[in-house]
């Protein structure tokens, strides 16, 4: 299932998503424009301000107002006041206005091909067919051509970042190993290494006298004796272990996290080496001898990776979205009945390169599939079928089948921080390269808004 794995979820289609994926702020942003235009001439088109001659209109604030009260709201954040509000919308369509004048400039154009697939974008994003959407916009009061306009808007300048800001990054292997060893130090600090021990046992009764302590205390030095003189340890263990278990498994407790072994434990073995054994090691129980069987630092970044099968439909001429959506409702009907298998009906069904595998998709890190089929997974529990859901791709029935806290790969770990390294620096490059343009813009205000 290549297509669903996201190296094609680009700056380009979250910028688009990041705008569009909520219908509502269209539709309080279209209600603003269509009251704005209905109100006196004074309130809807005087000139707010002039960027290298093209005008801002009373209008144009008013919209960009709604819309980032919109946006603020559907992300759950308080909205600034109105004054606050009004000078953001200001600058942004200002700085907006003067990037799509150097767009211009540059030759910048967006064909309608691309316009058309952002438009799928949009509707995929919203669980909507295009015609679904174009209804949507037409019952929340936003024509199909206004719409349009704000995608080439948004694709226009993301085309124009992706030329002046996002070729010029680099990221050097040093910054990557830097980064590396300062996660793998915070997430040692919070998430300590494992430890594996062996433990022979001379149990000390609660009543002994101080002969009979002597006497086992001795034998346990006689066992450490033997044990770091060359004898297995697994089975002196098994000999004169008295455990509960009486050395099974060699004596070894398992490989855990080190705070779950007593500190009387981890200060006894903290500067041995794997395969070195202690000392007799006395506590309330009796003597402990401490083999050091396995230790793990936390040298590899740990990441919560899901397994997840799904069956996929593609809506075609015989088979409408609608449709694919119903079948699909059945067959997760059927899964959870007990009536029919989930790794049958996908070797059946499903219209993917997962198919001759059941449907599975194998381990996934975070981030390897596109957004909207990666949040549904992500809300389900092992053993749980989602609805289905509509993405770019198609209609997906998805089942999580397990879940684990695993390491990353040296390949991942790099590929991660690579990543993580450039969107930090895009952020920088753009607010400098943003305001580079705003600086070289000539602006001349006119009268506040209203």
């Amino acid at each position: 299932m290549n297509n669903l794995f996201s190296p094609a979820r680009t700056a380009l289609l979250g910028a688009i998503l990041a705008v569009f994926s909520g219908l509502g702020a269209m539709a309080q942003t279209a209600a603003t424009a269509a009251s704005t235009a209905a109100a006196p001439i004074r309130q809807a088109d005087f000139i707010v301000a002039v960027v290298n001659s093209e005008p801002i209109t009373n209008r144009d604030v008013q919209v960009r107002r709604q819309r980032l009260a919109s946006e603020t709201s559907a992300r759950g954040g308080s909205t600034p006041d109105a004054k606050e509000l009004t000078r953001l919308a200001v600058e942004q369509l200002i700085n907006e206005k003067a990037q799509l004048q150097q767009a211009r400039d540059a030759g910048i154009k967006i064909d309608n091909e691309a316009i058309e697939q952002a438009e799928l974008n949009v509707a995929a994003s919203n669980q909507l067919t295009r015609e679904g959407l174009h209804k949507r916009l037409e019952q929340e009061g936003l024509t199909l051509t206004a719409f349009r306009e704000q995608l080439r808007t948004q694709l226009t300048l993301s085309r124009l970042r992706e030329r002046e800001v996002e070729g010029r990054i680099r990221i050097s292997d040093v910054e990557v190993e830097q980064f590396l060893r300062e996660q793998i130090k915070t997430q040692a600090a919070q998430a300590p290494g494992q430890l594996n021990l062996g433990m022979i046992l001379i149990a000390v009764p609660e009543n002994s006298t101080p002969a009979q302590i002597q006497a086992l205390g001795e034998r346990a030095a006689d066992i450490a004796r033997r044990a770091r003189g060359g004898e297995n340890f697994a089975e002196l263990a098994k000999a004169f272990s008295q455990t509960t278990d009486r050395g099974a498994n060699g004596g070894e407790m398992g490989l855990r996290p080190t705070d779950r072994y007593p500190d009387l434990f981890l200060d006894a073995t903290n500067k041995l080496k794997a395969g070195e054994i202690t000392e007799p090691v006395r506590s309330a129980a009796g003597f402990h001898i401490l083999k050091v069987v396995e230790r793990q630092q936390a040298n590899a970044l740990i990441v919560t990776q899901t397994r997840a099968r799904h069956i996929l439909l593609r809506p075609s001429a015989q088979m409408s979205q609608a449709q694919a959506v119903a079948r699909l409702s059945e067959v997760r009907q059927a899964v959870l009945s007990g009536k029919a298998d989930f790794a049958v009906l996908a070797r059946q069904m499903s219209q993917d390169g997962s198919a001759q595998q059941g449907g599975d998709l194998g381990w996934a890190n975070p981030g390897m599939f596109v957004p909207e089929f990666e949040q549904t997974m992500n809300r389900l529990r092992p053993g749980q079928v989602a609805e289905p859901l509509v993405s770019r791709f198609g209609v997906h029935l998805i089942e999580v089948t397990d879940r684990r806290n695993a390491p990353m790969t040296e390949q991942e770990q790099r590929s991660m921080a690579r990543n993580l390294l450039r969107e930090k620096k895009l952020d920088e490059a753009y607010a400098t390269w943003a305001e580079d343009i705003r600086g070289r813009a000539y602006v001349e205000m006119r009268e506040p808004p209203q």
